[in-house]
């Protein structure tokens, strides 16, 4: 994997390592589902709420946060912002029940809303204007990482010595991952402030905040199944939790390739095009999720969708980052939110499908909005180029 000229490449590779272990933290209550449920005695699908619950926070917070933190030093707003995830995690780890873990889970979660936006707008900051589209899709490539290696190890120490102890694992990963970033990222650098005519005119242009859209509507297609693989491969396919972990990373591995060839190709082919080949890649396999009626089949269908998962989240930041870069902090942080609200939506109504139905609807329902997503993208390409 090579980095991008620019910014300094510790300071890529730190921030990168920032959103692996941001990715692990997101990723770690999916993760490990089936122990939650089994250890804090509740239902697959109030467990999976938590993650619906995390993710309203980033949601919210993104924006809110991001004009709050607008004039602190980034090398220290960052790393301070991993230690207050990797606090949390731990802190989340010592929880006795359901009760009291949710609102810590929630407390954590702004550490990954301030985090992920941010880190974006310092290495576009840093980079100069022909490379910051690869600058940032590169340091999105820790999500990937996160999917190969943070998933299925929350998957393999959920299933082998419990949940809590994934929880701690993230946690020292977050407290390391900070002394990085404090230690790579140089000191002065401020993206400017928006003031609020700038915010204004972020939201009111209609292509780039259909451009958000297609974000959430792609993450609650994603994560309408997405939330539920470790018990949908434990009870329909009767995976044991190697195999569980394995698929995991299978996942992941192909995930990371995605984002990988995106990194490499994206100045090349142009964002909006990357976006909208990620998308029909997701439904893809969306599509076929019925068919794989065994770990070897669902192996075979994971392989669009992981390639198009984590690399449509990069795409969209450096669409949005390349379509108006003076308002990039303003346009990161409503995306980073787009994503999670995206992450609310379909881990709560898959929660409600599995409730009701078990799994039967969750992969047609996540096509409906896959579907929706991609006829929005497309339009908002054509406004851009009508604009332009």
């Amino acid at each position: 994997m090579t980095t991008p000229p620019g910014a300094s490449a510790q300071a890529r590779w730190a921030l990168l390592a920032g959103n692996f272990v941001i990715g692990c933290g997101v990723m770690v209550v999916a993760g490990t589902l089936n122990d939650l449920a089994r250890s804090l005695e509740v239902s697959v699908a109030l467990a999976g709420q938590l993650i619906a619950l995390g993710a309203v926070v980033m949601g919210v917070g993104a924006p809110l946060l991001a004009n709050w933190v607008a004039g602190f030093d980034r090398r220290r707003l960052l790393a301070l912002t991993l230690a207050w995830y990797g606090a949390g995690h731990a802190l989340s780890a010592l929880m006795p029940d359901y009760a009291s873990l949710a609102p810590v889970r929630a407390l954590c979660m702004l550490g990954a809303a301030v985090f992920t936006p941010q880190a974006a707008a310092a290495i576009g900051h840093m980079s100069p204007p022909e490379q910051r589209g690869r600058a940032i899709t590169f340091v999105f490539l820790g999500w990937s990482v996160a999917s190969v290696a943070g998933m299925p190890m929350a998957a393999w120490i959920g299933e082998t010595f419990g949940w809590r102890s994934a929880f701690a694992t993230v946690a020292v990963l977050g407290f390391v991952a900070a002394g990085w970033v404090y230690a790579a990222v140089p000191d002065g650098v401020k993206p400017a402030a928006l003031s609020r005519a700038a915010w204004r005119e972020a939201l009111t242009q209609p292509a780039l905040m259909a451009i958000v859209i297609v974000t959430a509507l792609q993450s609650a297609g994603q994560f309408t199944l997405f939330s539920y693989f470790a018990p949908y491969y434990r009870q329909t396919l009767d995976a044991s939790p190697a195999q569980i972990s394995a698929i995991f990373f299978w996942f992941g591995l192909f995930g990371l390739l995605g984002n990988v060839l995106l990194t490499r190709h994206i100045d090349r082919f142009g964002a909006a095009r990357c976006v909208s080949l990620t998308l029909v890649l997701i439904t893809m396999s969306l599509l076929a999720w019925p068919l794989a009626g065994s770990l070897a089949a669902m192996a075979v269908v994971l392989v669009p969708w992981a390639l198009g998962c984590f690399s449509t989240n990069s795409a969209q930041q450096a669409r949005l980052g390349l379509a108006a870069p003076a308002l990039a902090p303003a346009l990161m942080a409503l995306n980073t939110s787009a994503i999670y609200l995206g992450q609310a939506v379909g881990a709560a109504s898959g929660g409600v499908l599995v409730a009701s139905s078990g799994f039967t609807w969750l992969s047609p329902v996540g096509v409906l909005w896959m579907l929706v997503a991609i006829a929005l993208s497309a339009w908002a390409t054509r406004r851009m180029r009508a604009a332009r």
